[in-house]
Formats: structure tokens, sequence, C-alpha cells
């Protein structure tokens, strides 16, 4: 009998020691519970550890997630058995490509609207295996902290490849190109930053990844549909240039609401 007092105590001290519902940085895990066992004897007994259940949480606000088509994708590509990291790693080539076709604006001529039309489609498949691989991964029950480094490390670089390339692309600026990225990164990094300090992740914008990327695909299709003649430049700066520079402003923007949110909640805490 002092055996099994034993046994009791000890599960007693680690489920002290776990808590009631410990919190990830990126996602709640469940409680790891502590299950006692008594043997047929009834003179000792065996703990066991109960499977660790990870549940994503603030994830971004996105309305198409709601929409028929993107569900209805995301159930077929979990019942087909598709790797929400493997999505991930394609939303990153997509956005390289998409970084190496703006670049290739200025090399080719003849074929120019059709690397533009490119550079959109590239874009907007990087932000679908965005939104892809998190629907897929909560379908197929297989959501793991070790996602969110998938989800976000890509990103980051997707950012980077895409905005750079830009700023070599026809009608770009290669400053603004570098200072955008850097921007883009910068609102990330603050949001982790608010994460990590207990805040809520915040997507607020005005320049979140959705806006820059939409500010970017719209130019591309402006350069690959409209007239030359429209594809004015103001001051030595193109139509690309122009939104690279919105981008930065409204990433700076967005980066100054971000801190100051954090910096509120924080003191709030005192």
């Amino acid at each position: 009998m002092r055996e099994a007092t034993n046994s009791d105590s000890l599960v007693t001290n680690r489920h002290r020691h776990f808590g009631d519902g410990a919190k990830a940085d990126f996602g709640v895990r469940s409680p790891a519970a502590l299950v006692y066992s008594p043997r047929p004897s009834g003179l000792s007994g065996t703990i066991t550890m109960a499977q660790e259940i990870y549940q994503p949480t603030d994830r971004r606000p996105l309305a198409s997630r709601q929409q028929p088509f993107w569900q209805k994708t995301a159930a077929m590509l979990a019942s087909a058995g598709a790797s929400p990291n493997k999505i991930s790693i394609a939303g990153l080539f997509c956005g390289i490509a998409a970084g190496v076709c703006l670049v290739f604006t200025t090399h080719v001529d003849k074929w120019q609207r059709v690397v533009w039309l490119a550079g959109a489609a590239g874009t907007q498949l990087r932000l679908a295996a965005n939104l892809l691989d998190g629907m897929v991964a909560v379908a197929s029950g297989r959501a793991s902290a070790v996602g969110e480094l998938y989800n976000e490390i890509p990103d980051r670089i997707s950012d980077a490849a895409i905005l750079i390339g830009a700023g070599y692309a026809v009608g770009g600026n290669p400053t603004a190109g570098y200072l955008a990225a850097c921007l883009a990164i910068m609102t990330a990094y603050i949001r982790a930053v608010g994460k990590a300090a207990g805040v809520t992740n915040l997507f607020i914008g005005p320049m979140a990844k959705p806006h820059r990327m939409f500010v970017v695909t719209v130019v591309c299709l402006f350069m690959a549909l409209s007239p030359r003649s429209w594809q004015f430049s103001l001051h030595g700066q193109g139509v690309m240039a122009m939104a690279l520079w919105i981008i930065c402003l409204g990433a700076l923007v967005t980066c100054l609401r971000r801190l100051i949110r954090i910096a509120h909640h924080l003191r709030g805490q005192r």
C-alpha cells in the first residue's frame, strides 16, 4: 500500500508541474494528462503520459477560409494525404519564381507581358499555398508546432524575393525593393515579439502581407495588360517603383501601429 501512495503523490506532483493548460508561443497544447493504472495485484501501479494534441491559435483572419472553393480544395488535399509542410515549401518556390519573373522583365522584350503575368500568378499562388497549408493541417489533424516554422520562415523568404525582384523589374527601384523587404520582415518580427510577450498575434495593416502582395499583383497585371503609353514615369520613378514606395510607407505605419498596440497591452499588465 505504501508503494501505491508514493505513486499517487508522484501523479499529483507531475500534474502540478504541467499545470492546467500550458500555452505555447504559437498555439495551445492540451494538458499532458497523467493516468494512474493499478495492476491487478493492487501492490503497484504504472504512470502513462497522454499524447499531446497541438491546437493552432491566433491564425490570420481570412474571409477566404469560409469560401466553399477553398474549403473543398483543402478537404480534397487532406483526403489525398497532402503534407501541410510541403504545401508551405511549394508556396516558397512560387514566391521565389515570382521574384525571378519580375527581375526578368528587364531582360526580355517580346515576352515581357507574359513574364509580368507569370509574376502575378506566382505571387497569388504563394498566397494560395499560405492559405491552404494551415487549412489542410487542421482538416487532416496534422497541425504541429514544427508546422509553424514551415509557415513563418518561407513567408519571410517569399516576401523578400518578391519585393526585391520588384525593385529590379521594369519601372522599379532597387533601393525601394530592398527597403520594402526589410520593412515587411520587420512587421512580422514585431508581431512575433508581441506574441512572445503574451499579446495575441497582430495582423493589422495597413500593409500586412496580403496587402503587400495585392499591390504587387495589381502592378504586374497593369504592366501586362495596359498600353505602353499608360506605363508612365514620375521623376524617374516607374509604376513599380511608386508601388514599392507606397508599400514602404504602409509597412512603416503597420510597424508603428503594432508597436503601439503591444506597448499598450504591456502597460496594462502592470
